[in-house]
């Protein structure tokens, strides 16, 4: 069977969370199945694994909807996209699509990467849902990341194919988890500034936390960093500018806590990275931070600083702070790109021989 995987959301020079999900999934279904890839650039070969690849227009194209033209003449028997918004009109082979989350019906502004019409059709798109459905019933199964996005695309009946479970997971790696004693008195955030996210409520939690510092690991404009400084305690926040994975696992692996106070997420990488080097994680309690982190994270209502440092608080009890960091570390297994290639494996061979 000829499976090809559209790799052309991969981003040029660092992954953000699709290119990461594209790239180590590819990787690990690779060892597993013999793989094409799709690539609109050439240097996305560069953050992709040694896979054949073929080079079709870019998904951003006014070629998009037709791009299925294209992929006809690699003759796929399945065609797995990490996004639902693949073109398909004209295809003659079976497809999977990906939907990771429905935040941005709440909270519909854009990712600023994107061209300016782009996020103009985006703000659009998001207006309603029937534009989703459209897209997601033209697949012959859709894939989603979390199970709290499975009971939302549910309950919003967003699609009549099925819906099947292939999880993010973690790169990070380390020689060894820093005991307790080494452990800074230092708090971690990873991801973007964006108004859900929530950052505002981690800096002013930092006025109940002296002695701590919280380091922000994303790049930020001067408008972040002026607006988060005027919230912290002088001297609290570290702002990294958007560190090397290597500085971000140095960071994160003697850190007491990652934290997340996102009132929303499709996912949350940032705490599989956590649990994965065992340092605990205190995040807001939602839905799916509690599929995540279950039992071995700390959770705290998002529209509260004091309850943020509280939790904190929770950890300077050593045996505690092992105890968390232990949990957490053995919660990580459950997030794995074997086992998430496993799952698209079997799905991807299944819809290919037309089978239910």
């Amino acid at each position: 069977m000829k499976i090809v995987f559209d790799c052309r959301y991969t981003r040029v020079g660092r992954h953000d969370g699709i290119s990461r999900y594209t790239a180590s999934l590819v990787e690990a279904l690779g060892r597993r199945h013999e793989v094409t890839m799709l690539i609109s650039d050439h240097r996305q070969l560069e953050m992709l694994p040694a896979l054949p690849w073929e080079r079709v227009s870019a998904p951003t194209s006014i070629r998009e909807p037709f791009v299925a033209r294209q992929v006809n003449r690699i003759r796929p028997d399945v065609v797995f996209s990490p996004m639902q918004t693949m073109g398909t009109f004209g295809r003659a082979y079976r497809v999977v699509l990906t939907i990771h989350d429905v935040i941005y019906y709440s909270h519909r502004t854009p990712p600023l990467n994107l061209p300016a019409p782009i996020r103009l059709l985006w703000r659009l798109y998001h207006l309603t849902w029937w534009p989703q459905r459209f897209l997601l019933n033209r697949a012959d199964a859709v894939v989603t990341v979390s199970e709290t996005t499975a009971r939302i695309i549910r309950a919003r009946r967003l699609t009549r194919r099925p819906v099947t479970i292939v999880r993010n997971a973690a790169d990070l790696a380390v020689d060894r988890i820093v005991p307790v004693e080494e452990r800074e008195r230092s708090l971690v955030y990873m991801g973007s500034y964006m108004p859900y996210k929530n950052v505002e409520t981690l800096a002013r939690a930092l006025h109940a936390l002296p002695g701590y510092t919280l380091h922000l690991m994303s790049r930020e404009s001067p408008e972040d960093r002026a607006r988060l400084t005027a919230l912290a305690p002088e001297g609290a926040l570290v702002f990294h500018g958007g560190a090397s994975d290597e500085e971000y696992r140095e960071v994160l692996s003697r850190a007491t806590a990652l934290v997340s106070a996102s009132r929303d997420e499709g996912f949350g990488i940032p705490l599989v990275e956590a649990m994965s080097v065992g340092t605990p994680v205190v995040a807001s309690d939602i839905p799916i931070f509690r599929e995540i982190g279950g039992d071995a994270a700390l959770y705290f209502d998002p529209s509260s600083p004091e309850d943020v440092a509280s939790a904190v608080h929770m950890l300077e009890d050593p045996s505690e702070l092992q105890r968390r960091s232990a949990a957490a570390f053995d919660r990580h297994s459950e997030f794995s790109w074997e086992s998430s290639a496993d799952a698209l494996l079997d799905l991807l061979l299944r819809v290919g021989e037309g089978r239910p």
